[in-house]
């Protein structure tokens, strides 16, 4: 008999592990706040209520066999609560709870030897004027809140002891500024039985405004020496975490290693499906999304082989523009080969706001970034109602 599988959060991710689970017949339950969420219409039963209220989470838990996430700001106690009584929660709470802090996965990098950033961990805004008086090597530097940053929000930077009034009047970690030359990313799938299957090495762009990725390549260009590093690296962290379920790792590829020799560095983690393999439903031979399912299922894990060189781009909504979504340029992609849009079905768009992606696949590394520039010029989010 199948399980009945209940998933904290119905955005895209959401959406997206349930379009895979539909071809295994998975009945999905999904919990969120929002009325119109991404995942309303086409999971088995969707439950409107709050991700961070324990009795909503306990009780949405209780209905289910296998619990999931697909963001990381739940109740951890509810989801504690319901191991405890014999629930299968993937990733495991006590995991949950070590990421959802940036303070406490920093220190969790620094205890088991994992290489990051140099880092302080402060209290408040006070905390952090003081340190950059003391430690004027650390700067520049960028403040991070500990909890509730994402996409960009919760980090200020701090180039100088006069940029301190920039900083958070909250818990938060101060992070030494990396002289990166690349951001990569690699995902981990883990199952109950400890098989752990990587996926191959991506190299990220951040969008200058939003801090956000804007769009990926795969695989990274990137030496096999740096690739190395960025797989074993991955790994370890997967296996320190001891994590059921996936896990992205987000990677620098730093220009001050040793000796001047590059250095991969970890920036941070998500245990869950992530932006930086969404080209996997087109990409490789198992989708992240199937992947997952495969590991808190303790299913054998898949084949994440590469078809060939990908890009995802992400689809956001156009500044200036609010309201019902309108997706300009979609015939001019349509009749590009290798070109394949995926929208989040989210009525309604707003400035920033990630509307879909477009994976774009081609035989060279060259023709990719080509299309992908094609691409890029050609699609737009807007609406007839301007803000």
């Amino acid at each position: 008999m199948n399980p009945t599988i209940g998933i904290l959060g119905g955005g895209q991710l959401g959406l997206m592990l349930i379009q895979a689970g539909i071809d295994w017949n998975l009945a999905i339950h999904c919990l969120d706040p929002d009325p119109q969420a991404s995942c309303k219409d086409l999971c088995t039963r969707f439950m409107v209520g709050s991700l961070t209220d324990y009795d909503t989470v306990y009780q949405f838990g209780q209905g289910v066999d296998v619990l999931t996430i697909e963001i990381e700001k739940v109740n951890v106690d509810a989801l504690e609560a319901l191991e405890r009584e014999g629930k299968r929660v993937y990733p495991q709470p006590g995991v949950i709870r070590q990421i959802q802090d940036k303070r406490i996965q920093k220190a969790f990098f620094r205890e088991h030897n994992l290489p990051t950033a140099d880092f302080v961990l402060t209290n408040n805004r006070a905390d952090v004027a003081r340190i950059a008086g003391e430690q004027p090597d650390l700067l520049p530097a960028f403040h991070k809140l500990g909890r509730d940053g994402y996409d960009g929000r919760g980090v200020q930077r701090i180039a100088t002891p006069a940029d301190a009034d920039k900083a958070f009047d909250a818990p938060g970690v101060l992070e030494k500024a990396v002289d990166f030359s690349k951001e990569l990313a690699v995902i981990v799938a883990r199952n109950e039985r400890g098989e752990l299957q990587t996926f191959p090495t991506v190299e990220m762009v951040f969008h200058p405004e939003l801090n956000l990725v804007d769009y990926l390549f795969a695989p990274a260009d990137i030496t096999p020496e740096v690739d190395e590093q960025a797989q074993t690296l991955a790994r370890r962290t997967a296996e320190a975490f001891g994590i059921v379920g996936l896990l992205a790792v987000e990677l620098f590829l730093d220009n001050s290693g040793p000796g001047g020799a590059p250095q991969v560095l970890l920036n941070e983690v998500a245990p869950r499906p992530h932006n930086s393999g969404h080209h996997t439903i087109r990409a490789n031979r198992t989708s992240q999304f199937e992947q997952h399912w495969r590991a808190i299922l303790n299913l054998p894990l898949g084949d994440t082989t590469a078809h060939g060189p990908a890009a995802m781009i992400n689809l956001l909504g156009e500044p200036g523009h609010t309201g019902p979504a309108v997706y300009e340029g979609l015939e001019t992609l349509l009749a590009m080969p290798g070109v394949s849009p995926f929208f989040y079905g989210k009525a309604q768009t707003r400035p920033g706001r990630k509307m879909g992606h477009i994976t774009v696949l081609d035989d060279s590394l060259d023709g990719l970034r080509e299309k992908a520039d094609v691409v890029k010029k050609n699609i737009r989010v807007v609406s007839n109602l301007t803000a």
